[in-house]
């Protein structure tokens, strides 16, 4: 089977590339990962992807005076290494609408919340003081406006008594981690396409995401335990 040939934008520890490597390593996954970039000199994750042999790129968002002018470096880049599929995996920077808009249907976001709830930042945070009951992290496209892309996949846990943000991140991350996984899995093995700005998939449309119990376990739609 063909690999998928992935690019990854980071900026701080890379626990998602280190999922990602481990799939691909143990054979779960059909990925080449082909470069990572980050927006961070220091960020963690350009580690891994050097101890992984994989391009790990720096470009500094101060030597550009503008955001349009950092983003047609990205673009360049991407180009460079032309990627099948892009994943922005904690990569804590806006993208501006015209580098979004040349990779739309090919370049995905993994977030921290059900969206569309609590777009941007401080999500467990958010959720605790609303008072909701579940929590999660949202797989969707990217597109200009802010986490508003069509959802792909989500993973959904309860909210405990005496639950604080960083004990909801602790326990979120390893079920991220599946979804992450399996929604690349699904890119891999599937024609995944974003069409008049919904999920499609194999030429179908789905309007609602794919679920993840907390368990891995499906609980909607079938494509995540599909083999082909």
């Amino acid at each position: 089977m063909p690999k998928l040939r992935c690019l990854v934008l980071l900026s701080g520890r890379g626990s998602n590339l280190a999922t990602m490597i481990t799939a691909r390593d143990s054979g779960r996954l059909p990925l080449d990962i082909c470069a990572v970039i980050s927006n961070r000199r220091a960020a963690p994750g350009l580690e891994i992807a050097r101890q992984a042999d994989i391009p790990a790129i720096f470009v500094d968002p101060l030597s550009y005076p503008e955001r349009q002018s950092y983003d047609r470096q990205l673009a360049q880049l991407i180009r460079e290494w032309q990627p099948e599929l892009i994943l922005l995996a904690g990569f804590m920077r806006i993208l501006g609408a015209e580098l979004v808009n040349a990779y739309r249907s090919r370049m995905i976001n993994l977030h921290p919340s059900l969206l569309p709830k609590y777009t941007g930042l401080d999500t467990y945070k958010r959720a605790l003081a609303a008072g909701d009951s579940h929590y999660g992290a949202s797989i969707h496209f990217v597109t200009p406006e802010l986490d508003a892309g069509a959802l792909i996949g989500q993973a959904v846990l309860a909210i405990e008594p005496g639950d604080t943000a960083e004990i909801m991140a602790s326990r979120l991350q390893p079920v991220e981690h599946q979804l992450l996984v399996a929604s690349l899995e699904l890119f891999s093995r599937h024609t995944v396409e974003l069409i008049d700005d919904m999920l499609h998939i194999d030429g179908k449309l789905h309007k609602k995401p794919l679920l993840l119990a907390a368990d891995g376990r499906l609980i909607s739609a079938g494509y995540f335990n599909q083999r082909s």
